[in-house]
């Protein structure tokens, strides 16, 4: 599979490539899912997810953002039905998807109400800041859908006089869900 392009900049992201392998993997993604990527930014998240499964809706409520998702899907390769629309979820949360994933944390709860009334079985929401990140896994553990917490730093190396030295991102909190969910073991 080639890398994802993103000639397109949404000046926010997009979701960094070993961040969403990690997601990806534990969204546990199969061919025949509808897959929805609220909050998607550049589309790099909705463009891996769209080559994995059948459908893929993606919700981004600022309008320049939707463009730049419709831009950078048109410069890859994918064979999922790929639905963007212009809406702050859960408003266009589609009623017949398998998985989700939340790149931002407005109005998180009303997101991960409204999917599991629609049904969704896994969800993963990916947070940068600490205290978002605790109030993820409280509004997980409170709807009994808190499957565990992964912590990721990534750190990409360069060169410095001659050596390799490491540029460190962010830490990245992904906090998975799943409706059959035993909790933090």
């Amino acid at each position: 599979m080639s890398q994802v392009a993103l000639p397109h900049d949404a000046k926010a992201g997009p979701t960094k490539a070993e961040v969403r392998a990690v997601t990806l993997s534990k969204l546990g993604l199969r061919p025949s899912d509808h897959f929805v990527d609220v909050g998607s930014c550049t589309g790099a998240v909705t463009i891996e997810a769209a080559r994995r499964v059948a459908r893929v809706t993606a919700l981004e409520r600022k309008p320049e953002r939707v463009e730049v998702t419709e831009q950078n899907l048109e410069m890859n390769e994918y064979d999922a039905e790929v639905t963007v629309r212009n809406a702050e979820a859960p408003e266009g949360f589609p009623e017949d998807a398998d998985a989700a994933f939340l790149g931002g944390s407005r109005n998180f709860e009303a997101v991960l109400d409204c999917a599991l009334e629609s049904g969704v079985d896994r969800i993963v929401m990916n947070v940068a800041r600490l205290e978002v990140a605790g109030k993820a896994v409280e509004a997980f553990r409170e709807r009994g859908i808190l499957d565990e917490v992964v912590q990721l730093q990534v750190s990409h190396g360069y060169d410095l006089v001659g050596a390799t030295s490491f540029d460190s991102q962010n830490p990245v909190y992904v906090v998975v869900g799943r409706r059959d969910a035993e909790g933090l073991t």
